[in-house]
């Protein structure tokens, strides 16, 4: 069966789409503007393909997926799909089962409103369609107070496992949140990324952790990175690690941070794979991965009419330096993967250049650590991020 091939009272009995009313929004608007709080807007994805079917409904195969030993046989739909009439119904009667089993009412006259007080705060929802405006007069979370670091300088971060147990499914929500931030807020990559290692248990102490990073974005929301137009296009690498960071593993951290002239393009904060011995090592496996991620950039700048060699990283260890331009194997690089030794050829060859840098010039050093305020503060400006706000 097709859709357009659908009769109302055979295949079908409603095809009801919740839609707003116009003068029904404005009244929303209306009342957030009274209320003075924030109206959020939010579009389902794939909405119609949620509402699950009161009826039988059948449908030819696909062409290109007919089975071969039963040609003449159809499929049984579970749930909807985006040419049946009764789609829109299904995925209302999903929204309105969902948004009546998290306590909230429907609108007395309007089936599109839905709405939650509890004590002197309200939750207001308007649907239309696919599409739907929220707002609440109880901001929690946008009411914190901010702080001035994502996380706080203290005792190394553990699995803390004879700690309270939190919700998971809420933890990783939160913690997915944060990952989708981090691609355009590297001063939170550490902090989200140390964060993450423990969703499988999180306890109390973790969820605290992941609230105070969205107490600092709360304090530097307008916070970005800024490029300027005339700070060149040179390409250059920084490398950095700490040694033996997780308190459970003992396995070291890595940071690296490339920029095109003063434009920072390209970030990360990572465990490492290996166990490493000594910082050096640890120095040295953080120098090849950023090695690997500036090797990647230089052929991807090509397209763009760019040839780099010689291009500099910068490293606050002379040891991890020595290693990397020294060819031959030492035996204190012994236990460290063949697969890290892979630098020395781009050393020897002129591709990349090392340079040694002081402690307080190594821009990825934020990466890696738990910063104090004022050091962390001056290293997110040297990223070049800057307040963007009008």
């Amino acid at each position: 069966m097709r859709g357009y091939r659908q009769e109302e009272g055979l295949d079908f009995k409603e095809s009801f789409a919740p839609v707003a009313r116009m003068e029904a929004i404005k009244i929303f608007l209306a009342y957030a503007a009274h209320k003075s709080f924030t109206v959020f807007q939010m579009d389902v994805k794939t909405a119609f393909l949620h509402g699950m079917l009161k009826e039988d409904v059948f449908v030819c195969q696909p062409e290109g997926f007919i089975d071969v030993d039963h040609p003449s046989h159809v499929y049984k739909l579970k749930k909807t799909l985006y040419w049946l009439k009764q789609a829109p119904k299904a995925w209302y009667d999903e929204l309105s089962m969902f948004l009546l089993q998290n306590h909230l009412f429907k609108g007395t006259i309007d089936p599109t409103l839905f709405i939650r007080p509890f004590d002197n705060d309200i939750l207001v929802v308007q649907v239309y369609v696919d599409d739907i405006i929220f707002s609440s007069t109880h901001p929690r979370i946008e009411s914190c107070d901010p702080v001035g670091t994502p996380m706080e300088i203290k005792d190394k971060f553990d699995l803390d496992q004879n700690g309270t147990p939190v919700d998971a499914t809420k933890y990783r929500s939160m913690i997915g949140a944060l990952m989708y931030l981090t691609s355009s807020r590297p001063d939170i990559v550490h902090a989200t990324c140390l964060c993450a290692r423990c969703q499988a248990k999180p306890t109390e102490k973790h969820l605290q952790e992941v609230k105070r990073i969205f107490r600092y974005l709360r304090g530097t929301v307008n916070m970005g990175l800024w490029y300027t137009k005339d700070s060149g296009f040179e390409l250059t690498g920084f490398s950095d690690a700490e040694y033996a960071g997780f308190k459970d593993t003992f396995k070291s951290t890595s940071g690296g941070a490339q920029f095109l002239g003063e434009k920072l393009v390209s970030w990360s904060s990572k465990k490492q794979d290996c166990s490493a011995l000594s910082i050096t090592k640890a120095k040295y496996v953080s120098l090849s991965a950023c090695c690997a991620q500036v090797l990647w950039m230089r052929t991807h700048l090509t397209d763009y009419g760019f040839h780099y060699n010689k291009i500099p990283i910068y490293c606050d260890s002379k040891s991890a330096i020595a290693i990397s331009c020294n060819p031959v194997q030492h035996s204190r690089t012994k236990q460290i993967a063949i697969r890290y030794h892979f630098i020395k050829e781009h050393v020897e060859k002129g591709t990349i250049e090392l340079y040694f840098v002081k402690t307080d010039y190594q821009l990825a050093d934020i990466f890696t650590k738990v910063l104090p305020v004022d050091r962390f503060n001056y290293l997110v400006r040297c990223l070049g991020m800057r307040s963007l706000s009008p």
